[in-house]
């Protein structure tokens, strides 16, 4: 398991680049997340203003 671990001395580099990978999906995942619910308001917003401009 260690020698698997190490990856032949190359672990340390191999390991850090997972974890950087990693990092980076989640924050895309996430600020895409955000950015949906943020534009899913901004329509609803959007709709609820020209709905009352056509009932004025």
């Amino acid at each position: 398991m260690a020698e698997f671990l190490a990856m032949g001395g190359y672990g340390f580099y191999v390991w850090s680049s997972y974890g950087v990978v990693a990092f980076v999906l989640a924050y895309v995942a996430f600020s895409s997340w955000r950015g949906y619910g943020r534009r899913r308001r901004e329509l609803d917003n959007q709709e609820r203003r020209s709905q009352r401009r056509k009932t004025s």
